[in-house]
């Protein structure tokens, strides 16, 4: 088998023949082959074991057919390590016990060592660079630190941030601090992990959408644009995907990237032409589509490989990540429609 390295291109900017598509959280609870290993193991265990790891990120560039392979793993299971007590609570989602609430919490808390903390995770991708040889390209991935931040704040997900703002607008130094400690850690994670085998990286600001433009450029932007230009310099390319923030897609591209995400709720025409020809693009089918008729499905996945038309640098993805109900028939239909699609679009016929 010839390796696949249509998504390397695209992640460079370069011309592609066929459109390259991979899925957020393509390898996780969708499908019954990981659900049947989450019936018999926790999800931090599964995180934390390289053998599990790597059966679950194989699992759908074998049985789904994507152009490129995600590690499995976790945003937040950098927390441990610095100092943050974290618990998948069942039917809660991560649940943080001692969260961020004062300057002094954000004294306490260390740098997260790549090694020493997270070992795993690297152990997971130097087995899974083997695995991949002759198939697709490996993804790391990390938190952006506005997201970690979030989630060390609030405890738990939540809908208003209203604890994570009011530290942010009101005790401003402490927000820095906390800002730059994530920064650091984030840096230090993502250059292990490509040391380690990560042939891309995607930064993943999943809650940044609940600030505004004016919070963004103030409070963000400066982190995220740190981390970017700091992994950058290991010469692979990094993915920027700030969830919710496509009505300032203008901010997210001064914070950099080689390629930047578009969520659904842009038409991503409209996006690519904000986002500007020097950047790829990955994005944006919605990941409801996947539950509507196969017709429906179809003509979505027509209406944006038309739009993005011959662009080179396209990485079809969903808005966000694939719904745990989803039918894994759905989003092999996924694939195959955009591989016939952006085959028969690209080359004129």
């Amino acid at each position: 088998m010839a390796f696949n390295d249509l998504f390397l291109r695209a992640a460079r900017n370069e011309p592609i023949e066929r459109t390259p598509i991979w899925m957020m959280r393509q390898a996780g609870r969708y499908m019954p082959e990981y659900r049947a290993i989450r019936e018999k193991h926790g999800f931090l265990e599964m995180c934390r074991t390289p053998d599990l790891a790597v059966e679950v990120t194989m699992q759908p560039v074998d049985l789904v057919g994507v152009d490129a392979a995600i590690l499995f793993s976790d945003i937040l299971v950098v927390f441990p390590g610095m100092g943050l007590d974290l618990e998948f609570a069942k039917g809660e989602g991560p649940v943080i016990h001692n969260p961020v609430r004062s300057a002094a919490d954000v004294d306490r808390l260390s740098l997260s060592d790549p090694i020493e903390d997270t070992g795993y995770v690297m152990e997971t991708l130097r087995i899974l660079r083997g695995e991949l040889e002759n198939k697709v390209p490996l993804i790391g991935f990390a938190g952006a630190p506005f997201t970690l931040a979030s989630y060390a704040i609030e405890g738990h997900g939540t809908r208003d941030y209203e604890i994570t703002k009011a530290l942010m607008w009101n005790e401003p130094e402490a927000w820095a601090k906390l800002m730059n400690k994530f920064a650091d850690t984030v840096i230090a994670y993502l250059s292990a992990q490509i040391d380690a085998g990560a042939q891309t990286v995607q930064l993943f600001d999943s809650w940044v959408g609940y600030v505004s433009p004016y919070d963004y450029e103030r409070f963000v932007l400066p982190y995220s644009k740190r981390v970017i230009e700091e992994v950058q310099k290991k010469g692979v390319p990094v993915i920027h995907f700030a969830n919710g923030a496509t009505s300032m897609l203008n901010l997210v591209r001064q914070a950099g990237g080689d390629v930047i995400g578009m969520d659904w709720r842009i038409d991503i025409a409209e996006g690519a032409e904000v986002i500007g020809p020097e950047f790829a693009i990955q994005g944006n089918i919605d990941p409801v589509a996947l539950f509507g008729s196969d017709a429906a499905l179809e003509e979505r996945v027509v209406d944006i490989l038309e739009k993005v038309g011959n662009r080179s640098g396209h990485i079809f993805n969903l808005g966000h990540g694939i719904h745990k109900t989803s039918d894994p028939e759905k989003a092999m239909l996924l694939i195959e429609l955009v591989h016939k699609h952006s085959d028969r679009i690209r080359s004129g016929k």
